[in-house]
């Protein structure tokens, strides 16, 4: 109940800064699902919408020198870091001006100290192998990862956690639980619970139920502090999947949809300053609108392997 109401509270009014970033986050990837619905883009994609909190609240708590690998729902990994949607949405789309070529596409991205793949859990393990290059050559260095529930079905996670504990690692585990691995939820494919499994490692384990920016970064300011000295640890942010698994697959019922929108971070903070996110959103939309009506008229990505 604690954590519910945690996540319900009123929230905290955001700087402009923080709530622009959370904001062209979302309008970037409601941008993809329109160009997607309008035959637009070919593959796949994964949206981050209603966890663009996440990130945003990183984002200070980490430096350029720590390494952070995301995943496959990681547009907002890739934003909070760089504030590049153009590059990001040209690799997307396969045009000039993407961040690796073109190549690439919406999950596989490489820039200075950021990789994202789309192969669950492959990151944890390099993760921890960069974490022990840290430890040795940059210490005060970390290396964050991002992954989600389902990950915690794949073998190589323990493997890495374990090496992590044994030879104290600055590593960052952090654990984005909407609940629900594609279409299927927590409840059916998740044993126990990822604080045990983290305690059976003796990893520190911290469990994150607001979508506070203030509040995250107040609670996990000092514990990132220590994970820079060797300890590693795992953060597990509460949070729900407002968009579909990739594109339109949502198997999830009407009314528990309904009810993620009523309760997300976007609706609660608009019901609170409804001045404040209407002014800067309208303006995230702006600029996303411009960024795709650019990228989409550049020519294809015309990329030669080094």
């Amino acid at each position: 109940m604690t954590e519910l109401l945690d996540r319900l509270a009123a929230p905290s009014r955001l700087d402009d800064a923080d709530l622009s970033l959370m904001l062209t986050i979302r309008a970037f990837e409601l941008k993809l699902l329109d160009l997607y619905g309008r035959g637009l883009l070919h593959g796949t994609t994964h949206t981050c919408l209603g966890q663009e909190y996440v990130p945003v609240a990183l984002r200070t708590l980490l430096d350029p020198g720590d390494h952070v690998f995301s995943n496959h729902r990681g547009h907002g990994h890739y934003l909070a870091r760089f504030g590049d949607a153009e590059g990001l949405l040209a690799e997307i789309m396969g045009r000039e001006g993407a961040v690796c070529g073109g190549v690439g596409g919406s999950q596989h991205i490489r820039r200075d100290r950021y990789l994202s793949t789309g192969v669950q859990g492959e990151s944890l393990p390099v993760a921890t192998g960069v974490a022990l290059h840290l430890k040795r050559s940059e210490p005060g260095q970390v290396a964050c990862v991002h992954v989600g529930d389902g990950t915690f079905g794949e073998g190589a996670v323990y493997e890495a956690l374990n090496i992590a504990a044994l030879w104290e690692l600055p590593l960052l585990v952090v654990v984005e639980n909407n609940g629900i691995a594609q279409s299927t939820p927590a409840s059916r494919h998740l044993a126990g619970s990822i604080a045990g499994r983290a305690a059976a490692f003796g990893i520190d384990h911290r469990l994150i139920g607001t979508a506070d920016v203030a509040e995250i970064r107040r609670v996990l300011a000092p514990l990132v502090a220590r994970t820079r000295l060797g300890v590693p640890l795992v953060v597990e942010f509460a949070t729900e999947r407002l968009g579909p698994h990739s594109k339109g697959d949502d198997t999830r019922p009407a009314d528990q949809i309904r009810r993620i929108h009523e309760n997300g971070w976007y609706a609660r903070y608009a019901r609170r300053y409804p001045d404040h996110l209407d002014r800067l959103d309208a303006e995230a939309r702006a600029y996303v609108d411009a960024v795709a009506a650019d990228v989409t008229a550049r020519p294809p990505s015309r990329w030669t392997p080094s």
